[in-house]
């Protein structure tokens, strides 16, 4: 696979930027899986960079599983641009769907649950690589699950 090929395949997998991804790959000497590890590692150490920003825009999110148990989420960012932007809407669906799926009884529950999408991840885990492709700090700020 030629490097430009393989930064693009990077760039798809982690939506992390051109020239990391290419910083990656060299650090990596060419060794994609060990570069999508240094991507990863860089957007969590750049998510850590971004915690003390304030969110003030977002969206509220409900989800309601076969007419029995739903969730509403509130899923914060700090521009409207984001609020509007595909990775942080699916981000938001995807939360509301775990709320439904797991009914933790608190935030710091939610983000250390594994992601039920892929239990190798953990849910915090998943809001880094989405604030690392956004570039903005994302904050889980509430959620209330229902049940029949």
């Amino acid at each position: 696979m030629s490097q430009k090929s393989a930064v693009q395949k990077l760039r798809e997998l982690t939506g992390a930027g051109i020239m990391i991804c290419k910083k990656a790959l060299d650090d990596a000497a060419g060794d994609f899986d060990k570069a999508v590890a240094l991507v990863k590692e860089k957007g969590f150490s750049y998510a850590a960079e971004k915690e003390s920003r304030e969110t003030k825009a977002g969206l509220v999110k409900a989800y309601v599983h076969n007419d029995r148990v739903g969730a509403i989420l509130e899923l914060n960012c700090e521009t409207d641009f984001v609020a509007r932007a595909d990775p942080f809407r699916e981000l938001a669906h995807n939360l509301a769907m775990q709320v439904v799926a797991m009914n933790p009884k608190d935030i710091n529950e939610l983000l250390a649950q594994p992601y039920i999408r892929d239990e190798r991840v953990v849910v915090g885990d998943l809001i880094k690589e989405v604030i690392a492709k956004t570039g903005e700090n994302i904050k889980v700020s509430r959620f209330t699950r229902y049940e029949l």
